[in-house]
């Protein structure tokens, strides 16, 4: 009885020796991973908000309403070139030539009311673009409005 309890106690062999298992036991691994994947299910539906608005219906404009000014076009070519409609003008004469642009076609008065629209070649650098910008914020323009060419 003594040797049979050797045996089974890990002794040297026999039949009863199971050696070594060197497999790995996925069973946990699994179990980890489905826990994560309900855990996930559960929390993204969740994480997912949506902000309800309620928007009025659109309207179009009644056929008396007064149109939208014409902005005017301030294009900046590769070079840093500035040019107001076909006419060129330099950093330092922005304000002068707009605002003669805007006295040009009747629409002389209050900056907030006067568009720009700004296009440049797509070289520009991006200091002589943000320089236009600054001076148009400077000297008081603040509806500006950028103009690139649609990708399709």
């Amino acid at each position: 009885m003594q040797a049979m309890a050797a045996k089974l106690a890990g002794g040297g062999g026999g039949r009863y020796d199971l050696g070594q298992n060197s497999e790995i036991n996925v069973t946990p691994f699994v179990d980890i991973l489905l826990v994560l994947l309900i855990i996930f299910m559960v929390a993204v539906p969740m994480a997912v908000t949506s902000i309800k608005i309620d928007l009025p219906p659109a309207v179009p404009p009644p056929p008396n309403a007064p149109k939208p000014k014409e902005p005017v076009f301030i294009s900046i070519q590769k070079s840093g070139a500035i040019f107001i409609a076909d006419k060129q003008s330099s950093l330092d004469n922005l304000e002068i030539d707009l605002n003669a642009k805007f006295a040009a076609t009747g629409q002389a008065g209050p900056k907030d009311d006067q568009r720009i629209m700004i296009r440049a070649d797509a070289d520009v650098l991006y200091a002589d673009f943000m320089g236009v910008l600054n001076q148009l914020q400077t000297s008081g323009w603040f509806k500006v409005g950028l103009i690139n060419e649609d990708i399709r």
